[in-house]
């Protein structure tokens, strides 16, 4: 199992954790069908290099705590905080406002100045990201790439991917008739005037 982050930062590998990787950095460059054996390797040690970066991440949290009680007790414990500030830069620590505050106000000191100088740099470098438009990560991702290798465990899972919706059909139209449609002329015909009344007929004076 790789060993945690240290007082450098990095993390120690074994020779049989060397070799599994080499298998695997193969795998990534040249894809092959591998064994079932390959693919535990890979994953065990996948999971051992998660917990070792968790724990890096743990010890280095507690350092940066402990560094910020030793800054709050400057100028007497200079050489304490020099030392651990040293200790968090080397484990991708990235050095804050109040650490350059504290580090010009501490010039005098050799160690000091040469930690001022590195910290400026780091600061330079984070702003250029920034205006970049790239985020400054300081510690590697845990998860490796170990579990995309071909028969891992990504091959096992079920595809996840949302299913595309239906596309919504358009109205069927309906039939054309074979009889063209009547105007209203035709269903509601204008009525006829009615004509004069009859006359009467005439009446004939009766023979005297």
């Amino acid at each position: 199992m790789p060993t945690p982050y240290g007082s450098h930062g990095g993390m120690a590998f074994g020779a049989e954790e060397l070799r599994v990787l080499r298998r695997a950095l193969a795998l990534a460059l040249h894809p092959s069908p591998v064994s079932a054996e390959d693919v535990q390797d890979c994953l065990r040690l996948a999971e051992s290099v998660d917990e070792a970066a968790h724990e890096g991440a743990r010890l280095r949290a507690f350092l940066v705590a402990d560094l910020a009680r030793y800054r709050a007790a400057l100028p007497g414990t200079v050489a304490g905080y020099l030392a651990l500030l040293e200790e968090v830069l080397a484990s991708g620590y990235r050095p804050n406002p109040d650490d350059l505050a504290a580090l010009r106000a501490l010039r005098g000191n050799p160690a000091a100045a040469a930690l001022l100088e590195r910290c400026r740099v780091l600061a330079e470098q984070d702003v250029r990201a920034r205006l970049a438009g790239r985020a400054v990560v300081p510690v590697p991702p845990s998860r490796t790439r170990l579990l995309a290798l071909p028969g891992g465990r990504a091959a096992e899972e079920p595809d996840r991917r949302p299913e595309p919706r239906p596309q919504p059909q358009p109205p069927a139209r309906s039939p054309r008739p074979d009889r063209p449609i009547p105007t209203p002329g035709e269903v509601f015909p204008p009525r006829r005037k009615p004509g004069p009344p009859p006359a009467d007929p005439p009446q004939h004076l009766a023979a005297g």
